[in-house]
């Protein structure tokens, strides 16, 4: 007598294989979660990995690429290369926030809300963390973005500026909030990338030395305050030119030309429903 399969009503799924590559890839991942491998710890040659693993060197190839691209490990050319176990790295979140903004997904208006929203709890929570180093650092990026200005030296003069938000975040201490940030300021540097540095950019340099003042006095509201102001003014005269444009191309004539727009209504932080301060 033939028995009947069993019922899917005892909530068994049938097992859909992994590639090869990710099991090995997840055992590694295991390893170093555990405490197994340790930051800076050098891993075995890829061959003989290969020959632990019981698989090809092709595939011992593509679990340490995805890791790699996970952040967990460096790879490292040359004599005193191979693969080392990394500290802690935001490498996934840049590199998905990149991916989502050439598939088109993340707008001019997308990132100014998300640097507004981002950036007020970087600030809250710097101004209880930070440390007289922290504070430093800051001010000697302002000065070098300062030098860079007056020297006509444009595009490090954003990088300075692109930097900053890095080094506030760091002041948090605060690792979720650090990945974050460089995740946002990737895509920052994609779209400048689009669009060009400018030469009229000139009200960043006095809001971040407000900004300062505010952040040595621990006065989050202020700071909060500023940086928002400088932001909403950075989308209306910079972000909008790369409206519409695919992702990786530069602006034409018309797109620069066309008048600014505030981000949409939907687009602003949902934990403040009162209009954003507008740039003086």
């Amino acid at each position: 007598m033939k028995t009947s399969p069993p019922s899917s009503s005892f909530g068994i799924q049938p097992i859909s294989p992994q590639r090869i590559y990710q099991e090995v890839a997840s055992q590694l991942r295991r390893n170093i979660s555990e405490g197994k491998l340790r930051p800076g710890d050098k891993l075995p040659p890829e061959r003989d990995l290969a020959q632990m693993f019981g698989v090809s060197r092709n595939t011992m190839r593509e679990a340490l690429r995805a890791l790699e691209l996970s952040g967990l490990i460096e790879l490292k050319l040359g004599s005193a290369g191979g693969a080392f176990v990394l500290p802690g790295s935001s490498n996934a979140v840049v590199n998905g926030m990149r991916d989502l903004y050439f598939l088109g997904a993340i707008t001019p208006d997308h990132l100014t809300a998300a640097r507004i929203s981002v950036s007020s709890a970087v600030i809250r929570m710097a101004c209880e963390n930070m440390t007289d180093e922290d504070l430093a650092e800051l001010e000697r990026n302002v000065a070098m973005a300062e030098e860079m200005h007056n020297s006509g030296s444009f595009e490090e003069r954003t990088k300075y500026h692109q930097a900053f938000h890095v080094l506030l975040a760091k002041a948090t201490h605060n690792p979720i909030l650090l990945a974050t940030t460089e995740g946002i300021v990737e895509i920052l540097r994609q779209f400048v990338k689009a669009i060009g540095p400018t030469e009229d950019q000139t009200y960043t340099l006095p809001s971040r030395k407000r900004l300062l003042t505010h952040l040595r006095k621990r006065d989050a509201e202020k700071a909060v305050k500023e940086m928002t102001s400088a932001l909403i003014k950075l989308h209306e005269g910079y972000m909008v030119r790369a409206r519409g444009l695919p992702p990786g191309k530069q602006a034409s004539a018309r797109n620069a030309a066309e008048p600014a727009r505030r981000p949409t209504r939907s687009a602003t932080p949902s934990k403040t429903r009162t209009r954003a301060p507008r740039a003086t």
